[in-house]
């Protein structure tokens, strides 16, 4: 009997702890939440008052000028081959760098922290950003665009290869170190089988978000349907704007569904 009051008593002061501590977060994500909309300046009455305005934007996009149509069909698929070479370099450099950044097969402690360091890095800056670095180094055109893409998306995927490389199995690499394997033999046989599923689904993703983000990199002279979309905003042709616009999601659209559908063969 005593033991049960006892263990009642633990149970009501753990409740007792749990709901003071449930209490506290709610209230620091609270003020977390109002200083955030305090300083982001958060106002949907401003919204609504503005809604008119983008009506009135949408308005002038109508009707779509069609005979612009052809004319975006060269720059968006130049967006496709930036996204293209811009995943592959990205795939190129992501595959060591994910190798080097896993905990549990990283040679050194120092390797393992520079890795994660250099990935950290990449992903942090937008592709904006290394976007007007890379035009000021190369000019204007669709190469910087290609660097940019490759260079954020390295950051990305070499994170997600690393992380699944820690995940894996440790049974088929205990069992390959015992019969004395070294380590090359051990990512080869007992590492890369398993994660090659997720390392191909990873890089089908990336892709998608790379066509998404080339289309964005004419914005800043990068070339492809970026930059005939910030011409025809700063021309007003809101009509070729909207050709525009489908177009990009269209593209958008069918490489998603391309790759979802690969996605669910290979995983």
């Amino acid at each position: 009997m005593e033991h049960n009051e006892d263990l009642k008593k633990y149970i009501s002061s753990e409740k007792k702890v749990l709901s003071v501590k449930g209490i506290s977060i709610l209230l620091l994500l609270g003020i977390i939440f109002w200083l955030s909309a305090r300083g982001s300046e958060l106002s949907f009455s401003e919204l609504s008052k503005g809604l008119p305005n983008m009506l009135d934007y949408l308005n002038r996009m109508y009707p779509p000028n069609l005979a612009y149509a052809p004319k975006v069909i060269w720059p968006m698929i130049q967006t496709i081959e930036v996204a293209i070479w811009g995943t592959t370099l990205a795939i190129i450099c992501a595959i060591p760098l994910g190798f080097l950044a896993a905990r549990n097969i990283a040679p050194l402690p120092i390797i393992f922290w520079l890795s994660r360091a250099v990935l950290n890095f990449f992903r942090a800056i937008n592709e904006i950003i290394f976007g007007l670095l890379f035009v000021s180094a190369v000019g204007l055109g669709p190469f910087p665009g290609v660097l940019a893409i490759a260079v954020h998306a390295a950051g990305m995927l070499g994170k997600f290869f690393a992380e699944a490389i820690e995940n894996v199995d440790r049974g088929p690499i205990e069992a390959l170190e015992a019969t004395g394997s070294n380590r090359i033999q051990v990512i080869v046989y007992a590492i890369i089988p398993q994660v090659m599923p997720q390392f191909i689904a990873y890089c089908l993703y990336r892709f998608e978000v790379s066509v998404r983000a080339a289309a964005v990199l004419g914005v800043v002279g990068a070339g492809g349907i970026g930059f005939e979309l910030v011409t025809n905003m700063r021309l007003f042709e809101f009509q070729n704007l909207v050709i525009i616009l489908l177009t990009i999601y269209i593209t958008v659209v069918g490489i998603d569904y391309m790759t979802t559908r690969l996605r669910a063969k290979i995983i």
